[in-house]
C-alpha cells in the first residue's frame, strides 16, 4: 500500500478529528523549521575602552615629535563582533580606535584567546583592524620605524590596548544568539578627496574612465539583529583618512571614525536599541541628531524642569567646590557606567578601507601664507611643502571639521542600517598565511602581452615620505613627486644604513632615504613577514590588508578577488560584496599602483617594499580565493618575529606628583564663576589642581564628569570625558614639574536640560614613596537656562 492510500484509510478509520491532529502536527513541524530555518548565525557584539595614556607620550601617525598626548577628546574603544555557524566556523572582527593595528598586539591577543578558549579562535578566524585616527598614544607597535618618535616602546599604550581587545572578544562571545545579518550600501559623496590626484591620474585612462570619482564614495555596511533584541550593532567600511584633527591638537580622540561610532551608538540607545523590534520612522531619525545636536553619553534621559528661577540660581550658589579628597580606589570613577553595564548594549564600528590616498580635508588645499592653492604635483608653495595644508569643512575649527565628516558617515550609515533589506546567507570561511614581502616571487604582464617573474624588495622609504602630506606636511626641503633625492640628505642616511645596489634598483624609481628592511639594530626597523587573510560570511568577503591601499590599488584587488570567486562552477554568484579592511592585523604603510609608484608622491615613496607590492598582494589573495572555492587549507612557511622582550623604552615614569602647601589634590585652581548662568551653547570651565593621568587611565571610567542636581538632591552623572561635548585638559607649569593641572571644558549641548550643574575631576596621584592614591574634587555649582 502506497503512503498516501495508508493514510487515507487511517484518516477515515480514526474519524474527522484524527485528521485536524494531523494537520496540526504538521504545522508545528513546519514552524519549527521555520524557526530553525530563520538564523543561520550566532551572533554577538562587544567593545571596550582602550584608552591610553593621556599625558606624555607622542602621538602616532604624524610621527611629530611635538605632538604630545595632554588630555581626551573622547575616549578610545575596541569593538568586537562574532558571527558562528551553530555547529560550524566562526570569525572574529574587530576595530579598533587606533592608528592600526600592530603585529605583536596581534600576537598577544592570540595567546590570551588560546588561554581562555583554546583552538576556537587563532591566526586564520581573528582579524583586528584600525580605524587609523592620527590622535592616539603611540609606542605599541614593535618595529623601530614605528616608536622612534614615541621615544621607544610605551608598555601602558601597548597593554591598555591587548587588555581591551580581549575584553571586547570575550564579550561579544558571551553575547553570541541566535540572529540575522543584513547587507547594504551606498555613496557618501562628501567625507573624502583625493589628496594625490597628480598620482592617480598616471593609471591608464581605460582605468579611470571606468570610475566616476577618484577616490571611493561607496560605504558598506552590515546589520546585526539578533532574534529576542531585534538590531544590536553595525559595521561598516569607507575611505577616508583619520586625520580631521591636525598634527598640532594633544587631546586623544577617534577622529572622525570614532564619532560617528560615538554618534550612532548614541542614536541607537536614543532609540532605545537593542529591543524587541526595531524600526522607527525615518523622520524621527533624521531629527534625532541635527547639526546642532550634540550626544549625551552617561546617563539616562533626565526629566526637564521648569524653567530656571530665582530660586534655582540661589540653590546653585549654595553649592561651594567640594575641595579635594582622598578615595579608597579608582572603582568610583567605573561605578558611573554600572547602571549601563547590565543591559545588552548596541555597538557600531565605522571601520578603514582603502584609505591611502583619501583625505577628509574637502574643501581642498591652500598655501597657508598667500591663501592659494597649493601646487598640483608637488603640493607646495614657492616650493616648501610645510605651508601646503588641507582644509576641513569647519576649517579653522579642527574639533568642528571631525565632528561633520563623522556626522556625515553616521548619517550614511544610519540611512543604510534603516533601509538594508538583503539578508547575509551562507556559510562562514576564512583563509591566512604569511609571506615574507621582502623577496617575493611576483608573476606581472609585459608590454608585449606575456608574463615576466620579478619579486619585492626588502622594505624601504623614499625621500617624499619625508615631506608628509597635505593633512600634515614634513619638514625641511623634502617635497612630495621627488624622484632623485637630495645629497645632503643623502649623506645623513648613509649614516644609517647605505642602501646597495641591488636595493636601489628594486625600488627604481624611489630614491632611497631609509633602508629600514635592512636596518637591524636594536632590532627590526621594518617587517618583511606580513599576514594576508581572507574572511567569507555568506557573500560578504573581507580582505584584511596589513596597510593603506590607495584608491585604485583597493579597486584592483577587489576586483581580482571578485573575478576569481564568481569564475567557474564557484558557489559565488553575482551578488557578492567584497570590501576591504585596511591596516588590519599589522602595519606595513602604503600600497599604491604601479603606475601611481613612479610618481613618487608621499604614498608612493610610503610603499615599502617595491613597485610590484601591489602585484604581489593580488597574486596572493587570488590564491586564497582560489583555495576558499577548491575547499584547500593555504600553507605558510613563515611566522612573524614576536620582538617584546626586545622592546626598548626611553620614556620617564612618573616620578612624583606634588602640589603648592596647603593645597590638596582635587582642589579647585580656577572655578565656575560664583552666581553663574549657563546658556546652551556656551562653554564652562574650571581647572583642578592634578596629577599625571599616566598614574591610572581610569579604564572604562572618567577623569571629568558633569553631575546634575535632580529633585532629591542628589548629584547623577550626566556626560563624561567619553562624550563629544566635555574636554579633559592636562597641562603642567613646566616641562619637568611635579605639578599639574586637569581643565574641565563643557560645551552645554542644545538638548542640554535646564537646571543646576557642577564639574567633578577624578585622578590619581603618587607619591615620593608609596602606592597611587586617587583623588576627586568639584566645582563651584552653576545654573544651566
Amino acid at each position: 500500500m502506497e503512503a498516501s492510500s495508508w493514510l487515507c484509510y487511517r484518516a477515515r478509520g480514526f474519524g474527522s478529528s484524527r485528521v485536524w491532529l494531523w494537520l496540526l502536527l504538521a504545522l508545528v513541524l513546519l514552524n519549527c523549521s521555520l524557526v530553525l530555518s530563520a538564523s543561520p548565525y550566532l551572533v554577538g557584539m562587544g567593545s571596550f575602552d582602550i584608552t591610553g595614556p593621556a599625558a606624555d607620550v607622542n602621538m602616532m601617525g604624524y610621527a611629530n615629535t611635538e605632538q604630545i598626548a595632554s588630555g581626551i577628546h573622547f575616549r578610545l574603544k575596541s569593538r568586537a563582533f562574532i558571527v558562528a555557524e551553530p555547529n560550524g566556523k566562526r570569525v572574529v572582527f574587530v576595530n579598533l580606535d587606533a592608528c592600526m593595528a600592530s603585529q605583536i598586539v596581534t600576537i598577544k591577543v592570540l595567546e590570551r584567546l588560546k588561554a581562555r578558549y583554546g583552538d576556537l579562535y587563532n591566526e586564520n578566524n581573528v582579524a583586528i583592524s584600525g580605524i587609523h585616527t592620527h590622535a592616539g598614544p603611540g609606542g605599541y607597535l614593535q618595529y623601530v620605524v614605528y616608536i622612534v618618535t614615541s621615544l621607544g616602546f610605551v608598555r601602558q599604550s601597548f597593554d591598555v590596548i591587548v587588555d581591551g581587545i580581549e575584553q571586547s572578544i570575550v564579550e561579544a562571545h558571551n553575547n553570541l544568539r541566535p540572529g540575522k545579518i543584513f547587507v547594504n550600501k551606498g555613496d557618501l559623496l562628501d567625507a573624502g578627496v583625493n589628496r594625490s590626484p597628480s598620482a592617480y591620474l598616471n593609471n591608464p585612462a581605460e582605468e579611470r574612465s571606468k570610475y566616476e570619482y577618484n577616490v571611493d564614495k561607496e560605504m558598506t555596511l552590515i546589520k546585526f539583529v539578533d532574534d529576542e533584541l531585534g538590531p544590536v550593532g553595525s559595521f561598516n567600511w569607507f575611505a577616508t583618512h583619520g586625520t580631521s584633527m591636525s598634527r598640532t591638537n594633544s587631546l586623544i580622540s577617534g577622529d572622525n571614525k570614532g564619532a560617528a561610532a560615538r554618534f550612532m551608538e548614541d542614536w541607537a540607545e536614543q532609540m532605545g536599541l537593542p529591543k524587541q523590534s526595531a524600526h522607527a520612522n525615518s523622520d524621527d531619525l533624521r531629527s534625532l541628531h541635527k547639526t546642532s545636536v550634540l550626544p549625551r553619553r552617561v546617563s539616562t534621559i533626565i526629566p526637564e524642569p521648569n524653567e530656571i528661577t530665582d530660586d534655582l540660581i540661589q540653590l546653585a550658589s549654595s553649592y561651594e567646590a567640594s575641595g579635594g579628597r582622598r578615595l579608597a580606589g579608582s572603582s568610583i570613577t567605573r561605578r558611573i557606567r554600572s547602571t549601563q553595564q547590565n543591559k545588552p548594549k548596541f555597538v557600531s564600528a565605522f571601520c578603514q578601507s582603502n584609505c591611502g590616498d583619501v583625505s577628509p580635508n574637502v574643501l581642498g588645499t591652500f598655501c597657508i601664507d598667500t591663501n592659494l592653492p597649493c601646487d598640483f604635483n608637488h603640493s607646495t608653495c614657492n616650493g616648501k611643502n610645510e605651508l601646503c595644508y588641507g582644509r576641513g569643512p569647519g576649517y579653522p575649527d579642527e574639533f568642528e571639521s571631525t565632528r561633520v565628516i563623522g556626522n556625515r558617515q553616521f548619517l550614511k550609515a544610519r540611512d543604510l542600517f534603516d533601509s538594508a533589506s538583503e539578508e547575509i546567507q551562507g556559510k562562514i570561511d576564512y583563509r591566512h598565511t604569511y609571506l615574507d614581502f621582502s623577496k617575493l616571487e611576483v608573476k606581472v604582464s609585459t608590454s608585449a602581452g606575456g608574463q615576466q617573474t620579478v619579486k619585492t624588495c626588502p622594505a624601504a622609504m623614499g625621500f617624499a615620505f619625508a615631506a608628509g602630506t597635505t593633512d600634515g606636511p614634513g619638514a625641511f626641503d623634502f617635497r612630495q613627486g621627488d624622484v632623485k633625492g637630495n645629497p645632503f640628505w643623502k649623506l645623513v642616511r648613509n649614516l644609517l644604513k647605505t642602501p646597495g645596489k641591488d636595493q636601489v634598483e628594486c625600488h627604481s624609481p624611489k630614491p632611497i632615504l631609509l633602508d629600514t628592511g635592512e636596518m637591524k639594530e636594536p632590532y627590526d626597523w621594518a617587517p618583511a613577514i606580513l599576514p594576508v587573510q581572507m574572511i567569507r560570511i555568506g557573500q560578504l568577503v573581507i580582505l584584511c590588508v596589513p596597510g593603506e591601499f590607495t584608491t585604485m590599488a583597493g579597486r584592483r584587488l577587489r576586483d581580482a578577488v571578485k573575478t576569481v570567486l564568481t569564475s567557474g562552477n564557484s558557489e559565488f554568484d553575482k551578488n557578492i560584496h567584497v570590501v576591504l579592511a585596511g591596516l588590519t592585523n599589522s602595519y606595513s604603510q602604503y600600497i599604491t599602483t604601479f603606475e601611481e609608484y613612479q610618481i613618487q608622491r608621499y604614498e608612493g615613496a610610503s610603499t615599502l617594499y617595491g613597485p610590484h607590492t601591489l602585484s604581489a598582494y593580488i597574486q596572493e589573495f587570488q590564491k586564497l580565493a582560489m583555495a576558499m572555492i577548491a575547499n584547500k587549507e593555504v600553507p605558510t612557511n613563515f611566522q612573524p618575529p614576536d620582538m617584546l622582550d626586545k622592546q626598548i623604552g626611553l620614556l620617564p615614569g612618573v616620578v612624583f606628583d606634588s602640589t603648592p602647601l596647603g593645597v590638596k589634590f582635587g582642589d579647585v585652581s580656577s572655578d565656575v564663576p560664583g552666581n553663574s548662568t549657563f546658556n546652551k551653547g556656551s562653554t564652562v570651565n574650571a581647572t583642578f589642581y592634578s596629577a599625571c593621568p599616566r598614574n591610572d587611565l581610569l579604564t572604562d571610567g572618567t577623569f571629568a564628569l558633569v553631575e546634575k542636581l535632580d529633585g532629591n538632591n542628589n548629584w547623577v552623572p550626566v556626560y563624561d570625558d567619553d562624550d563629544w561635548s566635555l574636554r579633559f585638559k592636562w597641562s603642567r607649569p613646566a616641562r619637568l614639574s611635579s605639578r599639574s593641572f586637569a581643565t574641565l571644558e563643557w560645551t552645554v549641548p542644545e538638548d542640554a536640560a535646564a537646571g543646576v550643574y557642577r564639574l567633578r575631576h577624578f585622578g590619581a596621584s603618587k607619591p615620593m614613596f608609596g602606592s597611587v592614591r586617587h583623588f576627586t574634587g568639584t566645582s563651584r555649582a552653576f545654573a544651566v537656562r
